[in-house]
């Protein structure tokens, strides 16, 4: 549900952050939002537009992001489905409308996208997005996860990668946390998530 005070500009509670009143660590950070092909899927009107708030913070945060969307080594698909796997634990409707669209460009399929959207078992699913989407519900949905859950994900995915993924996973927590809290609202037309 929408808050009442939603700004038009910013499409959260917080007006659109000006480059003008940004140090240059944050200026760095609005322009390459601003950039034409950049990687942000929302530009300033997403999670990159209210950490801009705080540009210290935003500028910390960003080669962390980086490295967690793209030089973990771990292939885009499985980067998407961790990222909806955790958009759809913590009910993140507008990480899910940026994320459903990237997921199928990416080639996760809409078959695995229905089964996290709409909380079906993962049985029949590939193993590797079997484990990922399970995980992700043990971790995030139950705060516990089962010895058999980890076994899988370690012989799936080792260590360094376990923990990048786990990373990927608490990043993306992190940021539904802050779009709950100022209340970003996903395009109109944008794919639907469910809630409770």
């Amino acid at each position: 549900m929408a808050s009442s005070k939603i700004d038009p500009d910013s499409g959260c509670r917080l007006p659109m952050v000006r480059r003008d009143d940004l140090d240059d660590a944050g200026k760095a950070v609005f322009d390459h939002h601003m950039a034409p092909g950049t990687d942000s899927l929302a530009g300033l009107k997403g999670p990159g537009g209210v950490r801009l708030h705080s540009s210290k913070l935003s500028a910390a945060l960003r080669p962390v992001a980086k490295y967690l969307r793209f030089d973990t080594g771990l292939s885009t698909q499985i980067r998407e489905i961790a990222i909806m796997i955790t958009a759809r634990e913590m009910d993140s409707r507008f990480e899910w409308a940026a994320h459903e669209p990237e997921a199928l460009k990416q080639g996760v399929s809409q078959a695995t996208i229905d089964v996290i959207k709409f909380r079906k078992p993962t049985t029949g699913l590939d193993p590797v997005e079997a484990v990922i989407i399970d995980l992700g519900r043990e971790a995030i949905g139950a705060h516990q996860v089962s010895q058999e859950t980890y076994d899988r994900a370690m012989a799936q995915f080792g260590a360094r990668q376990l923990v990048d993924l786990i990373g990927i996973m608490g990043n993306y927590m992190a940021t539904a946390m802050m779009l709950h809290v100022f209340d970003n609202q996903p395009p109109e037309d944008a794919p639907v998530l469910p809630l409770p």
